[in-house]
C-alpha cells in the first residue's frame, strides 16, 4: 500500500509542474498582449496630442523644426513631448 501510494504521489507531481508551466505559459501570454494593447494605445494617444498642438498654435511646428530651424520652438516642443509621454506611461501603468 506504501509504494503504490509512492507511486502515485511521484506521478502527480509532474502533472503538476506541467500544468504550473502551461499557467506561467498562459499568463506570460496575457502580459504580452496587454502590453502590445497599451503602447499602441498610448501611440495613438500622443500622436492625436501632437496634432492637437499642432492646430492650438497659429503656426506650423513643423515648418518652423523642418524648414526655419527654429531651435526655440524645437526645444519647447520636445518639453512638452515628454510631458506627454510620462503622462500617457503613468496612465498606462496604473
Amino acid at each position: 500500500m506504501e509504494i503504490h501510494l509512492m507511486k502515485s504521489i511521484e506521478m502527480m507531481m509532474p502533472l503538476a509542474q506541467q500544468q504550473q508551466m502551461q499557467s506561467r505559459i498562459h499568463l506570460l501570454g496575457e502580459h504580452l498582449v496587454a502590453a502590445l494593447v497599451f503602447s499602441l494605445l498610448g501611440i495613438v494617444v500622443f500622436f492625436l496630442c501632437l496634432l492637437v498642438m499642432e492646430k492650438l498654435t497659429h503656426f506650423s511646428i513643423v515648418k518652423e523644426i523642418g524648414e526655419e530651424h527654429n531651435m526655440a520652438v524645437a526645444m519647447v516642443v520636445g518639453s512638452i513631448v515628454l510631458g506627454i509621454s510620462f503622462i500617457i506611461a503613468a496612465a498606462i501603468v496604473g
